[in-house]
């Protein structure tokens, strides 16, 4: 018997890789029995070299899956449906917890009676960030007091601990075939709102740890205002599309009809700030660029053309 499988999916960073497994391998919780579920998507193997190491050392409680057709749902259901845990944990390979990390994970699920626990992902700069970037916190993400009931919208899938029943639960209203996570959004992203959206209104308890950070690796090529717009247009389009994917179809086009005229008022009005702020306030200037790119993501929904951020 398996208490928790910790599930990685990898996508050509072997060194990122690496010392992840470092990081979960080394972890101090006892009595718990851990297995780890590495899924290489690069159909070049990229990972092989960093997964037949550990395999060579921890041999059974390592399991490795290849999956050649880059995608991050179909990733994360083949993980899951291999995995032995009657718990399942979900970190991204660019990130690294404490060694406390899983113990304090458990230690909130126990005493909240939590069936998903998250925890938050903290930036870890490379050397060379600006310090503009740093400085505007755009890599920072909100935190709450441990306990804290939550809803979807705190939710994402790095650094997350979850009941495999609710998981299978979800699976099985999906048809029961490839897994909890929609492979329509293994491309483009949003397959984790859609799957915490969908746990959230099952009645799932979903609850806060602050005391089981991550770092998450930050290189300078996203450090980058470029790649902060480029993030702030898609993150508005899965916005809109998990909006309307998540709403009753009776009442989907009102909707669409409200969200494009707000997405549309609201992006003029930024654009304005931008203009008036630039010259004397760019930091300023530069979040209102954000919420304007933000909006017209949105509002580029309904051209039919989802931007994908993922195995490319």
């Amino acid at each position: 018997m398996i208490d928790v499988s910790v599930c990685i999916c990898t996508f050509r960073r072997p060194q990122l890789l690496r010392r992840l497994l470092l990081a979960v391998f080394s972890q101090n919780i006892p009595d718990c029995r851990i297995e780890v579920v590495v899924v290489d998507n690069d159909p070049q193997q990229s990972a092989a070299t960093v997964l037949a190491e550990f395999k060579a050392e921890h041999h059974d409680r390592l399991i490795v899956l290849n999956l050649s057709q880059p995608n991050i749902s179909l990733a994360r259901n083949a993980a899951i449906r291999v995995a032995g845990g009657e718990w399942i944990c979900m970190i991204d390979d660019d990130e690294i917890p404490r060694r406390d990390w899983l113990l304090n994970l458990f230690s909130t699920q126990k005493k909240y009676a939590a069936d998903v626990v998250f925890a938050p992902v903290l930036p870890e700069y490379q050397d060379g960030v600006p310090e503009w970037i740093k400085k505007g916190g755009y890599f920072d993400r909100r935190r709450l007091a441990t306990g804290t009931v939550i809803d979807h919208r705190d939710a994402r899938s790095g650094n997350v601990l979850v009941r495999r029943t609710a998981l299978a639960q979800i699976t099985q209203t999906q048809g029961g075939t490839e897994g909890p996570f929609d492979p329509a959004f293994g491309r483009t992203g949003g397959e984790d709102s859609m799957l915490f959206r969908r746990l959230d209104e099952s009645g799932s308890r979903m609850v806060w740890c602050d005391d089981a950070p991550a770092l998450e690796f930050v290189p300078v090529d996203r450090a980058r205002a470029r790649w902060l717009l480029q993030r702030s247009f898609r993150t508005g389009q899965l916005f809109m599309r998990t909006e309307l994917a998540m709403c009753p179809p009776s009442a989907r086009s009102g909707r669409a009809l409200w969200l494009s005229f707000r997405a549309f008022m609201q992006m003029g009005i930024a654009s304005v700030l931008v203009i008036a702020l630039m010259l004397f306030v760019p930091l300023k200037a530069f979040h209102w660029a954000r919420i304007a790119a933000s909006q017209l993501g949105k509002l580029s929904h309904f051209s039919g053309k989802a931007s994908e951020a993922y195995g490319g």
